[in-house]
């Protein structure tokens, strides 16, 4: 049933989708800082690694710790950490400085991670944001967004551009396939971002439940993402390109009802689930057309249906309502 043979482009997808007003945060304080470790570790002395390091220890404290041994994996012997590290800006020199180029002024990102903060603070005001943006150079098959106890932490080697030439290498396309090297742009980094926070507001289940669980799950999530950065485009929350997004609204009932048709709703095999729960160039079922992961689609639409029916419930307490009472009381059924 490949229903996404032909996609339909008509603009009326946010049309019949009004999004409420978000709501204004430009009250809401938050201290947060900019911090450049990328600069400060490439400008160190490679003739003196090891002062240089214990420099940048006094600098930016523990999160030194979790980039040589979390993000570089770097065993933790001071002779093998100063030569890897002497040996990785060598090697990374080239792509530091594309990076430099691309994000030498990085307001424009930390604006919009900020503003995302801010958003944060309003619908969980107990939650503590992180006090800092730490961008960084790792290895390009590494960590793009980490958050650490010393803040969010920004890998810039996984946001040069889908064309970079190193994504290019046979290497780096073998791990990182075109479906995920097109988003290796710029305007992925607040998104990437805000789905650390999501994950640590709401920490990500076993995947053991039945299949409508697992997306009204994962609808929760982005429908989190979507209050925390209302103002980006769902395809960048989705992941999925604009013709993609488009397709599946174009599609919704057809989509729901291939799911209710083959009584995959309640199935709990992860080898089933996961055509529909992981991430991937398509899935296979409905066409090359249609994105990965479209159960994360349907389990948005779902709980935005519940909560338009729920409009007093609060984020944190749609966090708490169980999957099956979202399931049952939306009565989910697109047409």
């Amino acid at each position: 049933m490949k229903i996404f043979s032909v996609l339909f482009f008509c603009l009326i997808l946010f049309a019949c989708k009004n999004k409420k007003p978000a709501p204004d945060v430009s009250n809401i304080k938050i201290n947060v800082q900019l911090k450049r470790f990328d600069k400060d570790l490439f400008a160190i002395d490679t003739n003196n690694i090891q002062q240089s390091l214990n420099k940048l220890q006094q600098q930016y404290g523990s999160f030194l710790n979790d980039y040589l041994y979390n993000i570089m994996i770097l065993t933790p012997q001071p002779d093998t950490v100063a030569q890897k590290i002497k040996m990785f800006l060598h090697d990374y020199n080239y792509v530091y400085n594309t990076a430099e180029k691309q994000f030498g002024n990085f307001d424009d990102a930390f604006n919009q991670i900020k503003k995302g903060l801010q958003y944060v603070k309003y619908y969980f005001p107990d939650y503590k944001t992180p006090a800092n943006i730490i961008t960084f150079i790792g290895p390009v098959e590494g960590y793009a967004n980490v958050l650490t106890q010393s803040g969010l932490a920004v890998g810039l080697q996984l946001y040069l551009g889908k064309n970079f030439s190193v994504y290019s290498s046979e290497f780096i396309t073998e791990v990182y396939p075109d479906y995920q090297q097109r988003r290796f742009e710029p305007a992925y980094i607040p998104v990437n971002c805000m789905k650390n926070i999501v994950s640590d507001i709401y920490p990500e289940k076993n995947g053991s439940d039945p299949l409508v669980y697992q997306m009204i799950d994962a609808g929760k999530r982005l429908y989190l993402l979507d209050h925390f950065l209302p103002q980006l485009a769902d395809s960048l929350k989705t992941g999925y390109t604009q013709a993609q997004l488009n397709g599946c609204y174009n599609n919704e009932a057809d989509i729901w009802n291939y799911f209710v048709q083959n009584n995959l709703l309640f199935i709990t095999d992860p080898i089933q689930v996961r055509d529909y729960m992981q991430d991937g160039p398509n899935t296979e079922v409905f066409g090359k057309a249609s994105p990965g992961f479209i159960g994360q689609f349907i389990g948005w639409q779902i709980v935005k249906k519940w909560m338009s029916e729920h409009d007093k419930t609060t984020l944190p307490q749609l966090l708490t309502t169980p999957e099956k009472q979202i399931y049952d009381e939306a009565k989910y059924k697109p047409r």
